[in-house]
């Protein structure tokens, strides 16, 4: 019964990595896919609960949104799931991990927000269906593999930095759309 249940599992596996269902690494749990760095995780609304999905780091970090503890990548074991409460659509969650060791703190978002102005988390959206996965590095310039805590959210989406930059070009092109449309009339 075991060889036949882990076939199964294999077979599931297999199908979820073909279709991208699921982002896979050189390690036994998943890491937010490249070019993902430096989103910003947001709500899409309802209950957001949080699950812990593995690390291979070397040091202790602990994850926060805002001041409120969620995990610990050695003492937590992988699949708890936490809920974190209700959030509006459109809310941005800023999550913080402090490197036990080195007393840095990373931030989920833009570079800017790090100590040393590098995108420290990969957040890829429908890493599962509704489901968000965020990826951390926690050395200080480096070396970027993502690989020291991973998390997944539910009722989350990803977002590409900057959002605000590009409404404003959205909405300049069309006041001079409309601007140009009056000359002409």
């Amino acid at each position: 019964m075991f060889h036949a249940l882990n076939n199964t599992f294999t077979k599931l596996a297999a199908a979820l990595i073909i279709s991208g269902g699921i982002s896979t690494s050189a390690y036994a749990f998943p890491i937010a896919v490249p070019g993902t760095e430096g989103f910003k995780v947001i709500a899409t609304g309802g209950e957001i609960i949080a699950t812990y999905e593995g690390n291979s780091a070397a040091f202790s970090n602990d994850l926060y949104l805002d001041s409120t503890f969620i995990f610990n990548n050695h003492s937590t074991p992988v699949g708890t799931s936490v809920s974190l409460g209700t959030f509006s659509a459109g809310t941005e969650l800023i999550f913080r991990m402090h490197v036990n060791n080195t007393g840095y703190d990373f931030f989920t978002g833009e570079a800017s927000r790090n100590p040393d102005g590098h995108e420290h988390a990969r957040v890829q959206s429908d890493w599962l269906p509704n489901t968000t996965l965020v990826s951390f590095e926690d050395l200080y310039n480096g070396p970027f593999d993502y690989n020291d805590l991973s998390f997944s959210f539910s009722n989350t989406v990803a977002a590409v930095p900057e959002p605000e930059t590009y409404a404003m070009f959205l909405a300049g092109l069309g006041l001079l759309g409309f601007l140009s449309r009056r000359r002409k009339h």
